[in-house]
């Protein structure tokens, strides 16, 4: 798509407060593909007027009304599907099987589940001799990443429509023309004017003016653990909501008894899935001594398969970030079994798809969030020390567990401090709720749950 030269608020693209731009550029061959306004806070402002003026007849449609437009935009979406999926896979590098199916795919998906739920809702229920109303928290400033660009636009602008919020949305200045085609396909869908408005710019400013802006009730934020902690403090300052979606550290547990050859191939295309850029991804593999070198031999041939299948990290800053922990891997003692710091092409943000063994608890790569295709083996002795692994980290978002078993397996789930896990492979479900404990965030997205962040709840006593 040809980018906009402007900003999208109150039903129109108007022309940002500044002249400067940001440049988009595609990671596979690292030319500029685009370049779109750097919006100020003054832009921001604008956006959150337009946003508060659009408010009360928002919230006043019918669940049902605002259940028949968020179908609409999923119509749109569905109809667009092929170019949303060119447009991610030329500015974050998504091969475009995965465009496709995931990264476009998705989104309607979950718009589709909104479009419902907006219909079938309790927003009122008896409670004794109470009357108990779930009303829209406000206006929603939404700040997301660029990884999954679109998925995470829908995750949080779709329940905000349902719940009858306005939105500003400030997306990653890496991917903002997926933003713009979003802001064309709700233009298209016939939502109201001033309901949902875009600002792209940086972080810094524009997402920092969204945050600290009094006219919004609520910060929706999906990022790094270090910008999330930034938000929720100048959100407190005004003891303002947040719902935030923060990083990963998650654990892939292999019990003796499981499928390990099925669970070993299906981890690494965890890790791989998206360059490795998933704040839930498997990046840490828990194997049992008596097995540990026979799942790193898998892993190792596993991840050698991906050298030519997974696409580039989003940028160079990405890219070198993602070898320092390489580096840093090796230099703490890991052995590397696959991969490395050298890009198997001459141009473009690649990094070869890697993995490490003999993997302790206490090293870097254990423990921080790389974002990138880095996987960590790691051995333990009995089930109470792969507690100990799995749970030993600050962040809490997601993993799995496989075991031969299927209770087996739960019983283990149910000791991990973590928001989601997969058993024996369970696929993703878009209904069910996502979000982390510990440090990987506040809140939950998707299904009801996701829905129930954007409301707030009054009591009539009769």
């Amino acid at each position: 798509m040809k980018a906009h030269d402007g900003i999208y608020i109150d039903g129109a693209w108007r022309p940002a407060a500044g002249t400067d731009t940001i440049a988009v550029v595609n990671p596979a061959d690292e030319q500029v593909i685009g370049h779109v306004p750097a919006g100020t806070a003054e832009d921001v402002d604008a956006a959150v007027r337009a946003a508060r003026a659009a408010l009360p007849g928002w919230a006043a449609t019918p669940p049902a009304g605002r259940g028949a437009l968020i179908g609409a935009l999923r119509d749109v979406l569905a109809a667009r599907q092929d170019e949303i999926a060119g447009t991610v896979t030329a500015e974050l590098g998504s091969p475009p099987p995965f465009a496709q199916k995931v990264q476009a795919g998705l989104p309607v998906l979950v718009a589709g589940s909104y479009a419902e739920l907006a219909a079938t809702y309790a927003f009122e229920e008896k409670v004794g001799n109470s009357t108990v109303h779930h009303e829209p928290v406000g206006v929603v400033g939404a700040i997301t990443p660029w990884n999954y660009p679109l998925h995470q636009i829908v995750a949080k602008v779709a329940p905000a429509l349902a719940a009858g919020c306005t939105i500003v949305l400030k997306p990653a200045e890496d991917t903002p023309l997926t933003a713009q085609l979003f802001a064309e396909a709700v233009d298209e869908a016939g939502i109201p004017a001033g309901v949902f408005n875009l600002v792209t710019g940086l972080g810094p400013v524009a997402g920092q003016a969204l945050a600290e802006h009094e006219g919004v009730d609520l910060v929706s934020f999906t990022g790094s653990t270090a910008v999330g902690r930034q938000i929720a403090a100048t959100a407190g300052a005004a003891i303002k909501k947040v719902a935030l979606e923060l990083g990963g550290k998650s654990a892939n547990v292999i019990l003796p008894g499981a499928d390990l050859e099925r669970a070993v191939h299906v981890g690494v295309a965890n890790v791989m899935s998206n360059s490795g850029q998933t704040c839930s991804a498997w990046t840490r593999m828990l194997v049992h001594a008596s097995q540990y070198e026979r799942a790193v031999g898998l892993a190792a041939e596993a991840a050698a398969k991906y050298g030519d299948r997974i696409g580039p990290l989003v940028s160079a800053k990405q890219r070198e970030r993602v070898r320092g922990y390489i580096e840093k891997g090796v230099a703490e003692g890991a052995r590397l079994v696959a991969g490395g710091v050298e890009s198997p092409y001459e141009r473009g943000y690649f990094v070869s798809p890697t993995v490490f063994a003999d993997v302790t608890p206490g090293m870097t790569i254990a423990q921080e969030e790389i974002f990138g295709p880095v996987l960590s083996v790691m051995r333990y002795e009995d089930e109470d020390d792969a507690v100990r692994i799995a749970n030993g980290t600050v962040y809490g978002l997601a993993g799995a567990v496989w075991a031969g078993e299927e209770a087996e397996a739960v019983a283990f789930a149910r000791r991990l401090d973590t928001g989601q896990v997969d058993i024996n492979g369970g696929r993703f479900n878009p209904l069910a709720p996502f979000g982390g404990y510990k440090q990987s965030g506040v809140g939950r997205e998707l299904g009801t749950h996701g829905l129930g962040e954007y409301l707030q709840t009054k009591s009539l006593q009769f």
